[in-house]
């Protein structure tokens, strides 16, 4: 049944590997049962049910993409986009977390229909080529990036913005010697090609760290989700026709369409999922359970969900249909109801599957033609701004930007399509906005 339904041969497969890489996903973005509760929970918002709402939107989305579009990649609320929800909308703006609840559910809607007429994934196939393979690379070191600062190896600093951290310092910063053991153990397993070595880094990891203190057992399990009433369906619907609004949704749907847009193509370059004009295969489908995930999150009480960049350590492991999306959905299931055993898993533990997956992520910077200034200086600008403007979604911008002036002062208009100019024009307003 599996076999047939997801095309295990077609795809090169086994359902041993598709359940390792399902596990493997969910393990590397788990935190965000933790995570998202944690920053919507200064609006005011019941802890207990966000944290309710974030494993339901990610259930809910992740099947979507499993059943429907039948590849690899999971979803949930995202990083970035709570962000904005909690200390812009609400704390920065003034509004109460109904307002930003209501402009998620727009967005959401404005995405299914996008979707449905064929406007989200004629930008995607529009996007060039060599930007294609600089967004897998960018995306690479971005979560490397998000790796090592989980792991407390990279910190903030006010004088150089980032720094190494005190590595020598275990009693203040034994996530990053955890880390660090796990990173080399989990090396040397990728290279005598251990199955699952990411997964079996990240547990590893996991009980290395009991004895620094990193890893903190939990002294019970409950098993009783909390409630989603506080939350559910609390939309305000006085402010929908405000400037306010239209600036809120409009951030909402750029962040979050080209955060996925990113995704889904950086992560199918990686696993060579991309047809030979560089699509992503079942593009639309896999756009609708980011529509259908951030409508029905909206209404469950969650912001913005999305399809998340650790979908490739997943992909890493050789998930290459929905069936992995599948398995990491059943983990958000379980997750629900064991969410204390879940969330014991530190981030020191998973930093070394995300470092890694950096790595694996650059080779499709050697399809990039580096010859043509045109093409390599948007890419270039692509891979850089991504870890450096802490977004892919920016990082995509810098790229299309580039790309579309350098080809109209050099004379190479045929290189520039409709679509990418729409983009740049956009892009640009976006600026102002």
């Amino acid at each position: 049944m599996l076999e047939k339904y997801f095309k295990l041969k077609e795809n090169k497969t086994t359902v041993k590997t598709e359940i390792l890489a399902g596990i493997t996903t969910f393990m590397t973005m788990a935190y965000i049962l933790a995570v998202n509760p944690d920053i919507l929970s200064v609006t005011g918002m019941d802890k207990g049910a966000v944290f309710t709402a974030t494993a339901l939107s990610a259930l809910i989305a992740t099947l979507v993409m499993a059943l429907y579009a039948k590849l690899p990649f999971a979803l949930a609320p995202g990083m970035g986009l709570n962000a904005f929800f909690a200390f812009t909308v609400v704390l920065g703006m003034g509004h109460s977390w109904q307002f930003a609840l209501t402009a998620v559910f727009l967005e959401g809607i404005v995405f299914i229909l996008l979707t449905v007429f064929n406007i989200r994934e004629l930008i995607v196939n529009a996007i060039p080529i060599n930007i294609k393979y600089a967004i897998s690379v960018g995306i690479g070191l971005f979560i490397a990036f998000i790796g090592l600062q989980s792991a407390g190896i990279i910190v903030s600093d006010p004088v150089n913005f980032v720094a190494l951290g005190d590595l020598t310092d275990i009693a203040e910063n034994s996530g990053a010697l955890v880390a660090l053991l796990a990173l080399v153990i989990t090396g040397v397993l990728l290279a005598i090609k251990v199955k699952g070595a990411l997964l079996y880094g990240i547990l590893i990891g996991t009980i290395i760290g009991l004895p620094f203190g990193v890893t903190i057992v939990p002294a019970s399990l409950e098993l009783t989700p909390p409630s989603l009433s506080p939350i559910f369906m609390k939309f305000e619907w006085t402010q929908v026709f405000t400037m306010d609004m239209l600036l809120v949704v409009f951030t909402f749907l750029f962040v979050d369409m080209f955060d996925t847009v990113g995704t889904l193509i950086g992560v199918s370059a990686k696993a060579n999922m991309l047809d030979i004009e560089g699509r992503v295969p079942r593009v639309k489908q896999a756009l609708m359970a980011d529509a259908v995930g951030t409508t029905v999150g909206a209404m469950l009480g969650t912001s913005a969900v999305t399809t998340y960049v650790e979908s490739a350590a997943g992909v890493s492991e050789g998930g290459r249909t929905g069936l992995t999306a599948l398995t990491t959905a059943v983990l958000f299931l379980l997750a629900l109801f064991l969410s204390p055993l879940f969330l014991m898993v530190p981030g020191a533990a998973t930093a070394p599957a995300l470092i890694l997956v950096g790595a694996m992520m650059m080779t499709p910077i050697q399809n990039i033609n580096f010859e043509d200034f045109t093409e390599s200086i948007p890419a270039f600008l692509t891979i850089i701004m991504m870890p450096l403007s802490y977004s892919i979604a920016e990082g995509i911008l810098f790229g299309v930007l580039s790309f579309v002036i350098l080809k109209m002062l050099t004379g190479k208009f045929k290189d520039i399509s409709v679509v990418m100019i729409v983009l740049a024009v956009l892009f640009i307003l976006k600026f102002f906005m």
